[in-house]
């Protein structure tokens, strides 16, 4: 069955296309629900029928695995068992018909302007890593991008003249992200005044760079934001997203199209997008709660 899973990752990674991160994420779904089957003594796929995927799915609710983490697994699983079938190594896509549980959305976590603005003030551009982790800040807060984009992000992409980043996004597809002039600051200064610094004579294509020269990790990042979050006094629980969230949020606050802040999001169905109009309607219902004398 492990032959089998190589298989269908590489399906998934050369005629499909998908990103490194999207098939981590289904290699490790489905060596979870493999194991199981091995442990249950079943070492042939064939063998398999629709009441062992229940089983297994009823198991990781027993592990108190969230609708979302199981919804998860099982769309991997059709899809594996999808390939399978259309490959003819199974007869009977036994999965197919297995409906998801219902998803339960909870809303992202977002700061208000006043807790962005000390966010992105806290690095101290004195030091060459502030002055990258401000131009870092700025840069996600600006264009709504994807911690995985920014870390991966070329010197190439970017145009400060005009003011537009060509960025890559899930899938590998493109999109074209406007940058505002205090982002263009940041990133002027941090291109000037550090990165020549951290380079050392080196030659890494990356824009953020680590102390040794080389790409920053998305687990720094991550760091990063935890840091500078404390030293704001952010209360917050907070994690890079949330400056993606906080972008999405006050664009639409302000009277933004939806479609264009799918767009620039990189989202490919503008449902995922709307979850933001939800965001703006909490605040709303808090709002008048908390202000109109007969709440």
């Amino acid at each position: 069955m492990k032959e089998l899973l190589e298989e269908f990752l590489n399906y998934l990674s050369v005629e499909r296309g998908l990103s490194r991160n999207t098939i981590t994420s289904y290699r490790a779904d489905l060596v979870s629900f493999l194991n199981y089957l091995e442990s249950k003594g079943l070492s042939n796929i064939e063998s398999v029928r629709r009441d062992e995927i229940r089983n297994y799915l009823m198991h990781l609710k027993d592990k108190s695995l969230s609708s979302n983490s199981i919804s998860r697994a099982l769309v991997a699983i059709k899809m594996f068992y999808k390939f399978l079938a259309q490959e003819r190594f199974i007869k009977d896509d036994v999965a197919g018909i297995l409906e998801s549980p219902k998803l339960i959305r909870p809303l992202p976590n977002v700061l208000n302007i006043v807790e962005v603005e000390k966010l992105l003030q806290a690095p101290d551009i004195r030091d060459r890593m502030g002055m990258r982790d401000k131009a870092a800040l700025e840069l996600m807060y600006a264009t709504g991008m994807r911690v995985s984009e920014i870390v991966d992000l070329p010197t190439s992409t970017l145009n400060l003249d005009v003011g537009f980043i060509k960025c890559k996004g899930k899938g590998d597809k493109e999109r074209i992200v406007p940058i505002g002039s205090q982002a263009k600051n940041a990133i002027y200064k941090y291109m000037q005044g550090a990165r020549p610094a951290l380079l050392k004579n080196k030659e890494d294509s990356h824009l953020f760079l680590s102390r040794l020269g080389k790409r920053i990790s998305r687990q720094s990042f991550w760091k990063m934001v935890k840091k500078y979050a404390k030293k704001a006094r952010i209360k917050k629980e907070i994690a890079p997203h949330t400056l993606r969230h906080s972008f999405a949020t006050h664009l639409l606050e302000r009277g933004a199209d939806l479609r264009v802040v799918q767009e620039m999001l990189g989202h490919a169905d503008i449902a995922t997008t709307q979850i933001y109009t939800h965001i703006n309607k909490e605040r709303l219902k808090l709002i008048h709660k908390q202000f109109h004398p007969r709440p």
